[in-house]
């Protein structure tokens, strides 16, 4: 044998565990009807559109792939926003709530291999990659249902498992996203504290706006 072939590192055990695929799942589909039909999406935050820091905090939290819901405005934001690796899809009945687009973010996971899917909203700049990253560390199978907390009120983001895309999809309607699984599982529902390391405030109205500044 030469010396090149002693050095050669030595291959990873076959059974090594592949770290889980955690995708992450943005929302930013609202048409912003309390800012004056502004869509959230595009909002300016420290010099660029909202939906942009939002896909970089799930990135840094380690969430991949990443796939954006957008909605109201669609074209204007795909033209306006950089979500180059993205994987974005269109929600046309949007204006029925955050539950339409709970739906159409799960399919388009579909085939993914992921085995969860860690769903964020657009408008909850003061959520940043620390509280994310502890949310996704939480998971443990398909089967888990993780969520942020805030002085022990549940908030976002929220994790779940692929498991649980079905039951969702099937009761996710209007604006109450996946609020009927939740409750139905609220025994299963694993909390964990954010409020050290992130603010749960929504950009919902006009005086809301002095936050992005």
């Amino acid at each position: 044998m030469s010396a090149a072939e002693h050095t050669s590192p030595p291959a990873p055990p076959v059974n090594a565990a592949a770290p889980p695929v955690i995708a992450g799942l943005l929302l930013a589909a609202g048409g912003g009807r309390r800012l004056g039909g502004r869509p959230k999406a595009l909002l300016p935050y420290r010099g660029r559109p909202l939906v942009e820091n939002a896909v970089r905090v799930l990135r840094e939290a380690g969430c991949g792939p990443v796939h954006v819901v957008l909605g109201a405005s669609a074209a204007e934001v795909r033209e306006r926003a950089d979500l180059a690796g993205c994987v974005v899809v269109d929600n046309p009945d949007w204006a029925e709530g955050m539950g339409s687009s709970l739906r159409v973010g799960l399919a388009s996971l579909a085939g993914t291999g992921a085995g969860a899917a860690l769903v964020s909203l657009v408008d909850q700049p003061g959520i940043g990659p620390a509280a994310v990253a502890r949310v996704r560390a939480a998971y443990r199978s398909p089967a888990s249902l993780v969520a942020a907390a805030y002085d022990g009120e549940r908030g976002h983001p929220v994790l779940f498992g692929a498991d649980r895309w079905a039951d969702i999809t099937a009761t996710a309607t209007g604006d109450q996203g996946a609020r009927v699984h939740l409750k139905n599982h609220a025994d299963e529902l694993i909390l964990v504290e954010c409020g050290d390391v992130a603010a749960a405030f929504d950009i919902d109205t006009p005086p809301d706006l002095a936050r992005l500044g």
